[in-house]
């Protein structure tokens, strides 16, 4: 399968590849850990959920060890690209400008994140 035909992940596994994106390469254990703090998932929902994840492509497990050990299939920046697109033609027939708008008024960006999106423009801007 094509990473740019990767499924969206469900909220569910979407906190799975979290885990994986900040911890790296992981055991069902190491996973179910973290989210027992954050969800209180436990260990046989992380393992289907993880096997189930592996069959879609999010995840590929090494059987090289006595645990298998999962590692995400993609870096986290491609699957919030993938998830954003999805979004922005959903919920927002297309429109960069409404979705940019709309995330601005829900959450106050700090000045390091507005400095940030202005590089970002004063570059899109150059490349156009």
């Amino acid at each position: 399968m094509k990473r740019s035909q990767l499924p969206r992940p469900t909220e569910a596994e979407l906190a799975i590849l979290q885990v994986l994106w900040e911890q790296g390469p992981s055991t069902v254990r190491d996973v179910t850990e973290a989210l027992q703090e954050q969800r209180g998932t436990g260990y046989t929902t992380t393992l289907k959920l993880m096997q189930i994840m592996t069959e879609k492509g999010l995840v590929v497990r090494d059987e090289s060890k006595w645990s298998h050990v999962y590692e995400a299939a993609v870096p986290a920046e491609q699957t919030q690209r993938q998830l954003v697109r999805d979004l922005l033609e959903r919920a927002f027939r297309g429109s960069a400008q409404q979705l940019v708008v709309q995330a601005l008024s829900a959450k106050r960006a700090t000045r390091q994140e507005l400095a940030e999106i202005r590089r970002m423009i004063d570059e899109l801007e150059r490349e156009a």
